[in-house]
């Protein structure tokens, strides 16, 4: 297995699109990738990848796909084993409640993938030193649409080319759960206000933990990012959007042009986050079906026990943001408790043992170490105040 440069997916070497460049080979998940990395990297569009399996292949081992596979069997297994009712009928209460906001959120996550050239993330974010840096780096954050382990494979390039390690924090922090696409979800789930408050506190986390690292990198308490600057100092955004604004052609062919970009986008980031959605609405599934009400106020209720079990159930549940999010919604339904579904949105992401090992290899151990320090206390003191205020 190896590792799509472009979007982070793990790819196998057998069944992937196969690209030579400067001598050495890299793997894709799917052409829009492929697309990707030849334009970042000026290679002819004439060039053809090598494929590798075949498209029969490519279909029947997509996760989402499978993943699906799975929920409809289970459904329809409903009509003939009675045990299997329960669960159907939360399932199917789900994708009532949040289909348009998967929907929307991948449509917009698609535009989003074809109008923003990564070359912004990197301008903005490998500029150590300033301030700002963290807000443009929540921002971004924001913006990049993909799944908490798809953005690592982003984040770490980030390092490579020169972004302070504050702004990689703060980065990895905003993307997972402040990004465009989990708003829309989080709102379907949660309604407008307590969707919004979960995401506005996301954000200030990601704020607030980005500042902390400046100044534990001012104190040498942290590492510092030694790599050098691969940025051309000419290089301006605005400039670049004018430029991109006047050459625009309006019409028919160009309106074709971008439907299909962004529905190559929508259909690449659906590949990337659709079937941990799936998954967490499958888990949810079973917790709302099968596990009575009492447990959840028993152990995972709105009191001190509670966020703590929270706490230890999102660092040991290892799902992909967009898939804990239905898992969330079901400790929320079942106990009311908006603040224990913070915590577990949140604490996930700062425990998680992939982007803690990852920072430990690629940025250094301190800020591995820091990370939860300062992440944790923050979750819970927000979450406490979630369950006092609704």
């Amino acid at each position: 297995m190896t590792q799509d440069p472009i979007c982070g997916m793990q790819v196998d070497e057998k069944n992937a699109y196969r690209l030579s460049y400067q001598e050495k080979a890299y793997y894709f998940c799917s052409l829009h990738c492929v697309e990707k990395f030849k334009a970042e990297h000026g290679i002819a569009k004439d060039v053809p990848p090598i494929k590798g399996g075949s498209q029969l292949f490519f279909v029947l081992t997509n996760k989402a796909f499978v993943v699906a596979g799975i929920l409809i069997v289970l459904s329809l297994s409903a009509f003939v084993l009675p045990v299997l009712v329960p669960f159907r009928q939360v399932l199917f209460n789900y994708f009532k409640m949040i289909w348009w906001a998967i929907l929307l959120g991948l449509v917009l996550g698609g535009m989003i993938d074809y109008y923003v050239p990564r070359e912004y993330v990197s301008s903005l974010l490998a500029r150590p030193g300033k301030k700002r840096n963290i807000g443009y780096a929540v921002v971004l954050g924001f913006l990049m649409s993909a799944c908490s382990h798809g953005i690592l494979a982003l984040a770490i390039q980030l390092h490579k080319k020169g972004a302070s390690t504050p702004a990689v924090v703060a980065f990895l922090l905003a993307s997972p759960w402040a990004n465009l696409t989990l708003t829309i979800m989080l709102v379907g789930f949660f309604g407008l206000i307590r969707g919004l408050y979960i995401i506005m506190v996301a954000i200030i986390v990601a704020l607030f933990t980005g500042f902390v690292f400046q100044f534990l990198e001012s104190r040498e308490m942290v590492e510092k990012n030694q790599n050098s600057l691969q940025l051309d100092p000419s290089f301006s955004i605005r400039k670049d959007i004018q430029s991109r604004w006047q050459a625009y052609h309006w019409g028919v062919a160009q309106l074709k042009k971008d439907i299909k970009g962004i529905v190559s986008g929508t259909v690449s980031l659906g590949n990337m986050v659709l079937w941990w959605i799936l998954i967490g609405m499958g888990l949810a599934s079973l917790a709302g079906a099968y596990i009575s009400q009492d447990f959840f106020y028993q152990y995972m209720g709105p009191s001190a026990l509670g966020l703590l079990v929270t706490l230890a159930v999102a660092t040991i549940l290892e799902v992909c943001s967009e898939g804990t999010a239905p898992l969330a919604f079901e400790i929320f339904r079942q106990t009311g408790a908006v603040g224990n579904s913070f915590v577990f949105l949140m604490a996930g992401v700062a425990t998680d043992y992939t982007e803690i090992g990852l920072l430990w290899h690629n940025v250094g151990r301190r800020t591995a170490l820091w990370l939860p320090l300062v992440v944790v206390p923050q979750v819970i003191i927000f979450g406490v105040m979630a369950n006092l205020i609704f």
